[in-house]
């Protein structure tokens, strides 16, 4: 990634390094286990992190966007991802899986309504949660806003961000024969899941790539290699869920039940200039849904680790624990 003189780093406007006061994993059913791990303040509001993706994993900068005084953050790895077994798996691995893996992740830390903080793939499922048990939420805090629409996989897998990117769009496409190049979610699932690991770690880190390379809005259009263990189960999670089109029952299902979540009030953190996950959606969001505040971030693209927009969200964290008096103790 270029720097950029005298850009500050996200770093900056981060709480310091914690660790987890409890780590475990639970048996979610269906052959699965997630990692789960609390840190904080363990008689905090509980604020429940969901990561990107599908596939992205929890890492311990996402434990620095709350305060350590105020909040009990819930982090986990979703199914398939991460610390959570079995690795790369997308069997019983869907939407509705991760929103019952929610659900049970609540009941056994004893949480009786909580706050939701996601972003990107993160952002989809918190709104997926919300519109399905709206009296768990206590809020709503999104970044990257994807509402896992046909549009939105049309302009980054079908050649809409390509035309800005041409670079790092050549790298993806060209490893996909031309008779394939209509449809390079279908492309790269024949190659993701053939059964040569060789192969599909091949195709997995150019999968990664293409999206680490426009995550920023500071990049050179070079995301970097990701690790081939990593960027296994993050690419042939997403173009899992992206094939079956998120499991959602209707295109557009997000905003044709945003009604449901009428009187969940909500931050959304968007870049101006994401490139991954366009503005539009965030708007045509905030436009259906009153009680979001919606926050246009100059200067800033598609990354949580962007100064822009990792300033807002920690700034959001600190407005509603001010505002709603978080700092009195969760009665659990």
């Amino acid at each position: 990634m270029d720097k950029i003189p005298g850009q500050k780093r996200a770093v900056q406007y981060l709480y310091p390094p914690i660790d987890p006061f409890d780590q475990r994993t639970l048996d979610v059913g269906d052959g699965h286990s997630v990692y789960v791990e609390q840190c904080g303040n363990p008689d905090g509001w509980p604020v429940i992190v969901l990561h990107g993706g599908p596939g992205g994993g929890c890492s311990p900068a996402m434990r620095r966007y709350f305060d350590p005084q105020v909040y009990r953050v819930i982090l986990f790895d979703q199914r398939g991802c991460g610390r959570s077994r079995p690795h790369a798996s997308v069997k019983n691995n869907t939407t509705w899986d991760l929103v019952h893996d929610i659900e049970l992740i609540r009941e056994t830390l004893e949480i009786e309504k909580a706050s939701v903080f996601g972003g990107s793939w993160g952002a989809t499922l918190a709104l997926i949660y919300a519109i399905s048990h709206p009296e768990r939420v206590s809020h709503l805090i999104l970044r990257g806003v994807f509402l896992m629409t046909q549009a939105e996989l049309d302009w980054f897998y079908g050649g809409g961000a390509g035309q800005f990117w041409p670079e790092p769009w050549a790298r993806f496409t060209h490893l996909v024969p031309d008779e394939e190049k209509h449809d390079y979610i279908a492309a790269y699932a024949r190659r993701l899941f053939s059964g040569d690991m060789r192969q599909e770690t091949r195709f997995a880190q150019a999968w990664s790539a293409w999206e680490n390379a426009l995550a920023s809005v500071y990049s050179n259009g070079h995301g970097g290699e990701a690790p081939g263990e990593y960027a296994r189960a993050f690419a042939r999670l997403e173009n899992h869920y992206f094939v079956n089109k998120g499991f959602l029952p209707e295109d557009g299902w997000i905003l044709n039940n945003a009604d449901k979540l009428a009187g969940i009030p909500g931050v959304i953190v968007q870049g101006r200039y994401d490139m991954i996950c366009p503005p539009r959606r965030a708007w045509e969001l905030a436009q259906a849904w009153p009680d979001a505040d919606l926050r246009m971030v100059r200067n800033a693209g598609h990354a949580l680790s962007e100064p822009g927009i990792s300033a807002e969200l920690v700034r959001a964290m600190d407005e509603i624990a001010r505002r709603d008096g978080l700092q009195t103790p969760n009665a659990r």
